[in-house]
């Protein structure tokens, strides 16, 4: 293309022109994001300067800045639904309202998927960027997203996820149970190999290193996977079950691949990650080279969710790991020992039961000061035995033990989905009835 002799204004429009003529099907199709919006002025001013501010606006009008150019590439507002308004800003910082209230509604924007092409970081970028930080808005929190197909090409998604996680867990038509080595830190890969053939010996499904256990010190990845494989791997010899260990693989990117293999050759069948403390784009090109189930642990979740006024909402935030290629994502629990009231859990947890891009499936994993007095309400509220459930202190400090706890825990669910009342399930099942005294009714 030869600009020569050519002004600003013609540049621009030859270079849409030529951006046309190269765009490939689909191509025009756009991302919508849903967001929780409040503001000092009028819904529709601030919902126009976040969608200039995320696309081919600035606080003002630059050359090149043609209408043509805005038409095809600025974002738009889709929908506005005003909320009850606010007597007070949500967040500090924002401009001041010359009425005294501060508006509020759930604005859904879209942006062309030129601005981006099928690029998870630039999407996040695009979605969840500077826009927190403008002055018109007092409050603003990312809800939920979509996304064209053109990122099916890119991001292959979970590669597990539900099914193929039960297939290797020799699970199905039930809860996969499990628990997580406690203590956190501190115990030696002898110390966790021991605990481990405990409960490999009560059959449980699956057990995970805790999230502050990757490869430390006093635990090496490399001892810690030869001694709990080789208790696993005995396990299934001599009962004919391979339960799932976790292991938690968080570190440098060179590294978590090394380590993947590693599990991989030991005879393991499932990897852990730490989402946040690794990226959407680790978590992508592990994907690429992973082999088996990628188990994304959400810690640091709170920063992102616990405010109602700024940050993502799960339902965003669970289709970014579902397209880098999560097969399970943590979920908090019912009556949990966080802030996250019941209904979000739920929420959540219904969230990932939805199809993304046609499919995407990933395992919720319900955890968090479970015990399995919590199953029942689970059950009724979700409807579904299609999630993972995890006990740490449930399981672990169980009165006869760790393997009674998992008992205790899978008595539990079958009770809860052929609606018996946990006492009266209780009356021929003693680790139940442990369970019960122990932890009290819930």
């Amino acid at each position: 293309m030869i600009w020569a002799g050519l002004s600003l204004d013609a540049r621009v429009g030859a270079l849409l022109e030529d951006t046309a003529n190269k765009t490939r099907n689909g191509m025009a199709e756009r991302v919508e994001a849903t967001y929780w919006m409040e503001s000092p002025y009028e819904i529709e001013r601030a919902a126009d300067v976040v969608g200039g501010e995320q696309s081919s606006g600035t606080f003002v009008q630059v050359p090149g800045e043609t209408a043509d150019l805005k038409e095809r590439f600025r974002a738009r507002i889709e929908e506005v639904k005003l909320l009850d308004p606010a007597e007070a800003p949500s967040l500090p910082g924002a401009a001041e309202s010359s009425s005294g209230t501060y508006q509020r509604a759930e604005v859904r924007l879209s942006f062309s998927i030129e601005n981006m092409g099928a690029n998870l970081p630039t999407l996040i970028a695009t979605v969840a960027g500077n826009l927190f930080e403008l002055r018109d808005v007092s409050g603003l929190k990312l809800v939920d997203i979509e996304v064209p197909d053109a990122f099916k090409e890119a991001y292959p998604g979970p590669q597990f996820g539900i099914t193929g996680t039960r297939e290797l867990a020799g699970v199905q038509d039930r809860p996969i149970i499990g628990t997580i080595v406690k203590p956190s830190v501190g115990l030696s890969p002898e110390a966790t190999a021991d605990l481990v053939r405990d409960l490999a010996g009560a059959d449980i499904d699956f057990v995970k290193d805790d999230e502050l256990m990757a490869n430390p010190p006093h635990s090496p990845i490399e001892e810690r996977v030869e001694k709990v494989m080789a208790v696993i791997n005995e396990a299934a010899e001599a009962n004919g079950k391979k339960g799932m260990y976790a292991f938690n693989i968080t570190d440098e990117l060179d590294a978590m691949l090394r380590h993947h293999d590693m599990v991989k050759a030991a005879g393991g069948t499932c990897v852990m990650v730490s989402l946040n403390s690794i990226g959407p784009v680790a978590l992508a090109h592990l994907r690429k080279h992973c082999e088996l189930p990628i188990h994304g642990h959400r810690n640091g979740w709170g920063m992102y969710t616990r405010s109602p006024h700024l940050g993502m909402g799960f339902r965003a935030y669970q289709k970014i790991w579902r397209l880098a290629g999560a097969d399970h994502i943590h979920v908090n629990g019912l009556q949990n020992k966080f802030w996250e009231p019941d209904d979000s859990v739920v929420n959540s947890i219904q969230a990932c039961f939805e199809r993304f891009l046609g499919g995407y499936p990933v395992m919720p994993v319900i955890s968090s000061g479970q015990t399995g007095m919590q199953a029942p309400e689970t059950y009724a509220r979700i409807n579904s035995v299609d999630v993972m459930y995890l006990a740490g202190g449930g399981m672990m400090a169980h009165p006869g033990g760790p393997p009674a706890g998992n008992i205790a825990l899978l008595q539990c669910w079958e009770a809860a989905v052929h609606g018996i009342p946990l006492e009266t399930y209780a009356e021929s099942n003693p680790e139940l009835a442990q369970s019960i005294e122990k932890f009290g009714k819930r």
